[in-house]
């Protein structure tokens, strides 16, 4: 393009790990081009990521099957009715994005689309001739698309919470007030490959129950996660569980004021590392050199151990070759609590 397009059009739908990492590079969008009007198509959910920024914000809710047919083209309607657009930004690249992008071009609005590296991903996790390097992270790919956009962008940002908001009362009544260091916890991935073994991670929270001066608050999500941390949360008198109790725009303010989040390669190091809070992330099938670690973090906060089978996945979907997981089951809990009280003091 040669001209400054003045309403934009950006699409990342999922997965929420993905969508907190568009925060960074459109907070940095709207600050240095004040005169671009910036519009977030993704799901309803996710609204409260967006709410600090000055963007719009509009919930793709497209059903699967034949009704979801008529929902996509109703939502392109719509949003040709919104505006007349000077260009769409697709940060995600699948079916939905592309059908979308399609009907555009179609009716003549500019498109520009996210090149996530799929070949480099590919050769990275590709055992036992993997080329192990470092690949741009995904904050350099989106922002790499808004550039191809005539909407360069040097992506600086610290927190969506820049003054402190203090907690809700509801959340106040689960977690009392805070009288000694939070240790946030989020044992939990999509993917086996990304899961640090539970009854190991057990370990690490009865260590920190036992002390006086820290409390435990566990992170999760789904009728499983729930349940299993409901568990740890009865069993150890420090630990308390969010889970399933409140909602997204909650578990940020919560995170907000942890002194440390422990998590795997999953969307809670990416929520946490959004308030500039520091997270000592545990990974095994997958690693940083992919792309996503979370904005800011610090390298020597990683838990990782370095075997030649590493990575073996981009997202850790994949099966261990060897069937033992051995990236993830040859950590010890002690090098994560020891990790753990280098972060918080």
């Amino acid at each position: 393009m040669n001209s400054k397009p003045a309403k934009i059009l950006v699409i990342r739908l999922s997965a929420l790990g993905d969508v907190a990492m568009t925060i960074p590079v459109i907070h940095s969008l709207v600050k240095q081009h004040p005169n671009v009007e910036v519009t977030v198509i993704s799901k309803p959910w996710v609204r409260p990521l967006f709410e600090t920024l000055d963007v719009r914000f509009v919930g793709a809710d497209i059903r699967k099957g034949r009704k979801g047919v008529a929902d996509f083209f109703r939502f392109f309607f719509m949003l040709r009715r919104m505006e007349n657009w000077d260009i769409v930004v697709d940060l995600h690249d699948v079916i939905f994005s592309k059908l979308l992008r399609k009907l555009f071009r179609l009716c003549g609005t500019p498109v520009v689309t996210i090149d996530k590296g799929r070949q480099d991903k590919k050769e990275l996790v590709m055992y036992p001739n993997k080329k192990f390097r470092q690949l741009p992270t995904t904050f350099e790919r989106y922002s790499d698309t808004l550039k191809r956009a005539n909407l360069p962008v040097k992506v600086e940002f610290d927190t969506i919470f820049p003054t402190s908001i203090p907690l809700t009362k509801d959340i106040a009544d689960i977690l009392g007030n805070k009288e000694a260091k939070w240790i946030g916890i989020a044992p939990f991935a999509q993917h086996k490959g990304k899961v640090y073994p539970p009854e190991k991670m057990e370990q690490v929270v009865q260590y920190f129950s036992q002390r006086n001066d820290v409390k435990v608050i566990l992170f999760g999500g789904g009728k499983a996660e729930v349940a299993a941390l409901k568990e740890w949360e009865d069993k150890y008198e420090n630990a308390v569980s969010v889970a399933g109790k409140i909602k997204l725009g909650q578990e940020l303010l919560v995170m907000d004021k942890l002194d440390v989040m422990v998590s795997m390669d999953s969307a809670n190091m990416h929520l946490a590392s959004l308030t500039a809070t520091p997270v000592v992330s545990i990974w095994g099938a997958t690693h940083p050199y992919a792309g996503f670690y979370g904005w800011k973090q610090p390298i020597k906060n990683i838990i990782q151990l370095d075997l030649d089978c590493r990575p073996c996945s981009v997202y850790g979907n994949k099966e261990c070759m060897w069937g033992d997981y051995r990236c993830m089951n040859s950590i010890t809990p002690e090098s994560i609590i020891k990790k753990i009280e280098e972060v918080i003091g």
